[in-house]
């Protein structure tokens, strides 16, 4: 398999995007109160965030960029598929706009929410009225609609894709490709928490077994593909 070094790298990139979410969410967690906070309005978020200090600001950043380490996982996952080139070019495309997507949205903590922050520690209560606006607008938008919604729906497609593609390859089992499918299914249910709270149960798991699927991910792209 010429690519082998290229599935690999891929591999280890899930491995390092699932162990690394792991741990700053957990931080997140402990320190921010995340991810129900994010329901919070400006007068309660943006003062905690800024108390969070350096810290608080870097956990973020490294949280925006994780995403983007499911791009070099996808390239992986698309070599250690040969069967299915055209079904893992689209899941290879799904996986770029839903990690840019996510990566975009979760981009607004350390940079504009940051300077929201500053500026509402030092404002009057009109000044105060119009950056919750903005706070709300953009968790609206770049959160809810870009981060989450596109973000996980593209994931998800690709998890599909990618699912059905792995079932079809003779290297990999097929209960893994299976698992891939079925994760897919509730991680697009869950996707539409912000239309309707029924699915609220669906998405926290879906929070839980998300690190948990890359590292699979990963660990099955670098073991099994091993031999012919």
């Amino acid at each position: 398999m010429q690519q082998r070094p290229i599935v690999i790298a891929g591999g280890l990139s899930f491995i390092v995007a699932g162990l690394a979410f792991v741990s700053v969410f957990s931080y997140l967690a402990a320190n921010f109160n995340y991810p129900g906070i994010l329901d919070g309005s400006a007068a309660k978020v943006l003062p905690r965030l800024r108390a969070g200090g350096s810290v608080m600001r870097a956990a973020w950043a490294v949280y925006a960029f994780l995403p983007l380490l499911l791009v070099p996982g996808a390239v992986g996952a698309f070599f250690a598929c040969p069967s299915s080139r055209a079904r893992m070019t689209l899941a290879l495309a799904a996986a770029m706009l839903g990690a840019f997507a996510m990566c975009l949205g979760l981009m607004r903590w350390p940079s504009i929410h940051w300077a929201l922050a500053e500026a509402y520690a030092q404002s009057g209560a009109d000044a105060k009225s119009s950056l919750s606006a903005v706070f709300l607008g953009l968790n609206l938008y770049l959160g809810n609609y870009i981060g989450e919604f596109l973000g996980e729906v593209c994931l998800a497609f690709f998890f599909l894709l990618a699912g059905i593609s792995i079932v079809n390859e003779p290297r990999f089992p097929k209960w893994l490709g299976w698992c891939g499918v079925a994760f897919a299914a509730l991680f697009v249910i869950g996707a539409f928490r912000n239309v309707t709270p029924a699915v609220q149960g669906i998405a926290d798991v879906n929070n839980a077994l998300l690190p948990l699927w890359v590292v699979v991910l990963g660990v099955s792209l670098i073991w099994y593909p091993r031999n012919p």
